[in-house]
């Protein structure tokens, strides 16, 4: 690679100027990206980067490195520096006028990072799309058109390998959450808004492969049979490559081979995508329970001795095996390893030599009032259980004689009907419910802050049991 990108490319990005050279890179590539070509006059770069090292909002250059404090002198300085790194070149015309160029791997690199910036979503749609239609047509040309599928496909393979890799981040980074706040700006502000709405979403309905896949392979396949395909594919191929007719001709074969493979074998990664995504939201909900319930029972009292034991080991920046630094530690619980178990050390209960006489049973009757109350105790905790049906039915309650309404004219009085305001957005997202849900601007309602969203009926009015029925 740096045959062709010099090994000081990447100096500039890493320096501690490495904000002001990249805001002056975004601006110039601004400029010359409207151009004809990606030349302009340097003059006009120098006044464009001088107007911004004038302004207040402009980042603090290190002085050492740029050694005049006027802001012309610093523009000039900056595109030697990236002419010297590689990122620009000068020529001079005829008319003796300089003109910048940004280098070819320089725009593409450039490129690359401001749709990282922009955090630019892979279109899955238009990869399918272009892929269903190439498959389609009349291939007049088969060599470039098989090179544009397979192209593509990897794409399209590409960006679903991303989108599981990014759902796993979202996953490893709830443990940093310490509070509920954090945890449904993260589900909700963050997860839902940059990967279900923008990509997953968009997966399971209009971009779902399922609609187009079977027609690619087949025709794809009856291609791969027809050998006057074959023979001007690999003729294209060989001369695009600069490859023998053999060489092209192999190629082809493993072009249609790994296109079909990769469809074929596509569900496995989208199963994964389904699996991690449900993952991730019942793990974001169940910790949200964990740190909003507050029982005074055993499990109760146990997580609030956790969760201070983790507030003290993050308070003094303890490590894992500094636990037993803290001291309300050793009147409360004592914690030790046992590397080793010995026959020795368990406890061996005395056998007595006495001949065994069973005692008799008393028949007792069983105490009905105590029997109904745990009947009762067992009741309340199932219909606290929430399913699928429940929010169906929770929602056509509060939506009955209603087409729509905000999620913040909810009842909102307790920590009950919070979980529940969680779950109606959480299930809103599933296409077999009776409802849709749409965001709108944070608001905080009886101390409770959260993003809104508009709840919707659906026009064909799935009954909460057959949404229920769809998602079991």
């Amino acid at each position: 690679m740096f045959h062709v990108i010099p090994g000081n490319f990447f100096v500039p990005l890493s320096s501690p100027n490495r904000i002001v050279y990249w805001e002056c890179i975004s601006r110039l590539f601004s400029i010359m990206e409207h151009q004809l070509s990606f030349g302009v006059e340097r003059n006009v770069l120098v006044d464009e980067l001088e107007f911004y090292f004038d302004q207040e909002n402009a980042a603090q250059l290190v002085e050492e490195e740029f050694e005049s404090s006027d802001s012309r002198s610093r523009a000039n300085g900056i595109l030697r520096r990236l002419e010297y790194y590689g990122w620009i070149e000068v020529e001079t015309d005829k008319s003796y006028v300089q003109r910048v160029n940004f280098k070819e791997y320089a725009v593409k690199v450039i490129k690359t990072l401001l749709d990282i910036a922009d955090g630019k979503q892979i279109e899955y749609q238009g990869y399918i799309y272009t892929i269903y239609s190439l498959v389609r047509g009349n291939m007049d040309k088969p060599g470039i058109v098989l090179m544009q599928i397979w192209e593509n496909t990897d794409y399209l393979i590409t960006g679903l390998k991303n989108l599981n890799s990014n759902i796993k981040h979202y996953i490893d980074d709830l443990t940093r959450h310490r509070t509920v706040a954090e945890i449904m700006d993260a589900l909700f502000n963050d997860y839902i808004t940059n990967i279900v709405d923008k990509a997953y979403h968009r997966l399971l309905t209009s971009d779902n492969v399922s609609k187009f896949r079977p027609e690619i392979i087949e025709r794809l396949e009856s291609k791969s049979r027809n050998e006057g395909f074959l023979e001007n594919a690999a003729a294209e191929i060989a001369a695009i490559r600069e490859v023998s007719i053999e060489e092209g001709r192999e190629m082809t074969y493993r072009y249609l081979h790994e296109i079909i493979e990769a469809f074929r074998n596509m569900d496995e990664i989208l199963q994964e995508i389904n699996q991690k995504n449900t993952q991730y939201q019942r793990a974001a909900i169940n910790r949200a329970k964990f740190l909003l319930a507050g029982n005074e029972d055993v499990r109760g009292q146990l997580k609030e001795i956790l969760m201070g034991i983790n507030e003290e080991i993050n308070r003094e920046n303890m490590d894992l095996g500094g636990i037993y630094r803290i001291d309300f530690l050793d009147d409360l619980v004592r914690i030790y390893q046992c590397a080793i178990l010995e026959q020795s050390s368990l406890y061996l209960a005395v056998e007595g030599k006495r001949e065994f006489t069973p005692a008799s049973v008393d028949m007792a009757e069983p105490d009905e009032e105590l029997r109904r109350e745990k009947m009762r105790r067992m009741a309340e905790k199932i219909q606290k259980v929430i399913s699928v049906e429940k929010i169906q039915t929770y929602v056509n309650h509060q939506l009955e004689g209603k087409e729509e309404m905000e999620a913040s004219q909810l009842p909102l009085n307790n920590e009950d009907d919070f979980i529940k305001l969680i779950y109606v957005r959480l299930y809103g997202q599933r296409k077999k419910m009776g409802y849709t849900v749409e965001t709108l601007e944070e608001r905080e309602v009886n101390g409770y802050r959260f993003k809104d969203f508009r709840i919707r009926r659906k026009e064909n009015g799935i009954s909460g049991r057959n949404a229920a029925k769809g998602q079991g």
